[in-house]
């Protein structure tokens, strides 16, 4: 089908594979374009048979119990980001010489002629809180936006909507990336990488490679984070990229900036890429203040916001309005309250190791709320690098005795408490162990470095048990 737009579906046979909140808008689009599409879906639950019965209604064939086997006749596949490359659907349409698309591919290739450019971002961590960073600046210049993709917002449904869009700031997963072979965006940035999903794509070299397919065919600018010394870099994978002629490769730093970056100078904001150096050597953004919270990785989100609003023309003036502006989302290193002179922050979102690290970074004496489903992790780096800002530490959760191994290994001066319980009231109890390790002055941070399925249905709720555990000391 090449790597353009595609316009006429009448007749191709299409199988997606899976249902779900990207499988289900990309049968009803592909169905409504003429295509005869074949949905397929490992599960066959309750659910699935709802949603089935909705899609069966409208005439598309929906296969439920079998997401192995490949539909005769199948012309193309577009798969949910979640399937992973080895399944053997996708085996057998590999051997049959078919694409393989995802939903982002999808929305790619059937957007208008004239359709808003893509301000791309990925990475580790940071991705949601940058893409709305960079929404919020670029509606402070005025321009028609929004943050869509893996934030939540189907790309589809935008890309196909009535609503016009100047510019739009786009997350994308290593999922979407994986499956997303023609996206070209105008530019685009790679936050970070550390070790992440590597069950599904099998080693850190190919999760860095998909992470690196976003500033493949790049136009303007390629933002990578000059400060990573993990290999592969962000700033390797801009080296490897085939961007279009002129492509401009541009930093951001947490130090002074050098020539092509942004960085930090006497708690400023500064711009030394895009600025006329007939003019000025460097262009001031906003105050360090301006970000909230003005944590360090938050603060190198900001810059990598800047960048890309910066890249598609925005003016200075804009990117202060903008930051100041935003509100992070809830669970992001929040401050919940302060209690006999303790904060109480929740970093519920921190669900792995680098993320927890980067919250730890933030505060001088923690003591640290941490414990959940480790996925595989291992704790030590991340003990060994934040062992000297710890006062304490309580543990929770099904995998807690790995980060006290490592704690006994790489702290074992700092006292930790262990709570072999996972009852509604665990919550309550870690934050009361936890106040009775701190003293004034101190940081109570919830940044478990784990996921939360093991006792909460997602992170959000792990986060509202934290602050209502820390409203009742208060109370």
């Amino acid at each position: 089908m090449g790597s353009g737009q595609v316009t006429d579906w009448q007749g191709k046979h299409v199988t997606v594979a899976g249902l779900g909140v990207s499988g289900i808008p990309a049968a009803k689009v592909l169905h409504a374009r003429g295509a005869v599409v074949t949905v397929v879906n490992d599960g066959d639950d309750a659910r699935a048979r709802e949603q089935a019965a909705e899609l069966e209604a409208l005439g598309i064939t929906v296969r439920l119990g079998d997401g192995a086997t490949l539909p005769e006749g199948t012309e193309l596949v577009v798969t949910t980001p979640g399937w992973k490359p080895d399944k053997p659907l996708f085996t057998a349409a590999r051997e049959a010489g078919l694409e393989i698309w995802g939903d982002v591919e999808l929305a790619w290739r059937l957007r208008g002629p004239d359709a808003a450019p893509w301000l791309a971002v990925t990475g580790t961590n940071g991705k949601t809180t940058t893409v709305q960073m960079l929404a919020s600046i670029l509606k402070a210049a005025g321009l028609r936006t929004a943050a869509v993709g893996n934030i939540g917002v189907s790309l589809l449904d935008v890309v196909l909507g009535e609503e016009q869009y100047d510019v739009l700031a786009v997350e994308l997963s290593s999922y979407q990336l994986h499956w997303a072979p023609s996206l070209r965006a105008h530019s685009a940035a790679v936050l970070n990488l550390a070790p992440d999903h590597l069950d599904w794509h099998g080693s850190m070299e190919a999760y860095a490679a998909d992470k690196g397919r976003i500033y493949e065919g790049n136009r303007v600018a390629c933002v990578y984070n000059a400060d990573a010394t993990d290999k592969p870099s962000t700033e390797d994978l801009v080296r490897e990229a085939d961007v279009e002629e002129g492509c401009r490769a541009i930093g951001f730093t947490l130090a002074t900036p050098g020539p092509s970056q942004l960085g930090v100078v006497d708690g400023i904001l500064v711009d030394r890429a895009f600025v006329d150096n007939r003019q000025k050597n460097a262009q001031e953004l906003a105050e360090v203040s301006d970000v909230d919270p003005p944590a360090p990785h938050n603060i190198a989100n900001a810059l990598a916001a800047a960048a890309l609003a910066r890249a598609f023309g925005v003016p200075a003036a804009a990117v202060r309005d903008g930051l100041r502006n935003f509100t992070p989302d809830a669970h992001r290193i929040a401050h919940v309250a302060d209690v006999a002179g303790v904060a109480y922050i929740d970093d519920s979102k921190a669900t792995n190791t680098h993320a927890a690290e980067a919250s730890l970074a933030a505060y001088e004496s923690i003591v640290w709320i941490a414990g959940g489903l480790a996925k595989g992790a291992t704790f030590d780096e991340l003990v060994a690098k934040s062992a000297e800002r710890l006062r304490g530490a309580v543990l929770i959760g099904e995998d807690r005795a790995l980060i006290r191994e490592a704690l006994a290994r790489h702290a074992p001066e700092v006292p930790v408490v262990d709570l072999d319980r996972t009852d509604t009231g665990a919550m309550l109890a870690a934050v009361q162990e936890a106040q009775r390790l701190a003293a004034a002055g101190d940081t109570v941070l919830l940044a478990p470095a784990c996921a939360s399925m093991d006792m909460f249905a997602n992170y959000n709720k792990r986060g509202d048990a934290f602050a209502a555990a820390v409203r009742e000391l208060g109370a």
